[in-house]
């Protein structure tokens, strides 16, 4: 058994995964989306409290499997840094009172292992990751080589969602939200940019969109003036002009890609009108699409676990006593995840 630990935002999540069978036998995880909801976005340090509260909670409920545990696993990069100790604490201590190896994970890995979650793996695959902090495509073509083939030079996918909200004086998170408005909009009533559209740069690029977005809300009088329906139809034009980006540079990708498995994995992977442009799109181009389980695409545990079954048969230990939080540089295309 493995027993994995999440803390890289606000979701404190623990997952016990049998390493020989793939099989899930605990999971759970708790959001900590109501209490950031009043500040509009995460704030680090309530984050970093509430992990500190819920993990220990969480981890009680796990301590029948402790004598069967062969490894613990724990994402330990990217992320908020004082979240991610919380859980990298525990799993130190764990590792090294079980006397079992430590597990580090990065957790953009794990996304893409949540598409294998009580599966086997299949590789190869190019990947598009878009979640709060990420958005890029890969090239997976084992566990250890995963090549990004572009990624964003500002905003990410689900943050634009989340700032799109806040500017239209909307909850969080903003992604859900904006999705369920734009099923009652008009996605044509604002000509909104596509980014990049007359680049031949294969990147991704939300600011500009998102800026357009606050003009858009100033000529109707600001978040207050707005209609429902203006809200409705800004969202589904918002939305729209996402998928119309996310598609300009996907095919540039597609064309050059002979690889026929393609995956959306992150949390913003559950928006189902992105899901649906991209079934389409690899129809187009006779590629076999897959997804993770909507359960599985925000920050979770289980999917910590499911990289950790192919680190453990791989021996990719660390020293607990070396196990920090590793620091990384912005990552551009042609770099190594």
């Amino acid at each position: 058994m493995i027993l994995s630990i999440e803390s890289s935002c606000d979701d404190s999540s623990i997952a016990v995964t049998d390493s020989k069978t793939k099989a899930l036998l605990y999971h759970k995880k708790i959001s900590q989306e109501a209490e950031h909801a009043c500040y509009g976005g995460v704030v680090p340090e309530l984050a970093s409290r509430l992990h500190a509260v819920a993990l220990p909670n969480i981890l009680e409920e796990t301590k029948p499997y402790f004598d069967t545990l062969k490894a613990v696993a724990v994402t330990n990069q990217p992320g908020l840094g004082v979240t991610l100790l919380e859980g990298i604490a525990m799993a130190k201590t764990l590792a090294t009172l079980l006397k079992i190896p430590l597990i580090p994970v990065h957790h953009l890995k794990g996304h893409i292992y949540s598409l294998f979650i009580e599966k086997p793996t299949r590789f190869p695959m190019l990947v598009l990751l878009i979640s709060g902090g990420h958005t890029m495509v890969l090239r997976v073509e084992s566990f250890e080589k995963m090549e990004i083939l572009a990624t964003s030079m500002d905003d990410s996918v689900g943050e634009s969602f989340d700032k799109t909200a806040k500017m239209m004086g909307l909850g969080y998170p903003g992604g859900p939200i904006i999705e369920a408005l734009a099923k009652e909009g008009d996605e044509n009533r604002f000509d909104l940019p596509v980014p990049l559209r007359n680049s031949k740069l294969i990147a991704f690029s939300l600011s500009g969109l998102k800026n357009a977005v606050r003009l858009e809300i100033e000529k109707l009088g600001g978040p207050e003036a707005m209609s429902e329906q203006d809200r409705r139809d800004l969202a589904a034009s918002f939305q729209k002009a996402v998928k119309l980006h996310l598609l300009q540079k996907s095919k540039k990708i597609f064309k050059a890609e002979p690889i026929k498995d393609f995956a959306i994995v992150g949390g913003a992977s559950a928006n189902r009108y992105l899901r649906s442009a991209y079934e389409t799109l690899c129809s187009e181009f006779g590629k076999t699409m897959h997804t993770a389980p909507l359960e599985y695409c925000s920050d979770n545990a289980a999917m910590i676990g499911r990289y950790a079954i192919d680190a453990y048969e791989k021996k990719q230990f660390v020293d607990p006593n070396t196990i920090d939080i590793v620091s990384t540089k912005k990552q551009t295309a042609g770099t190594m995840l």
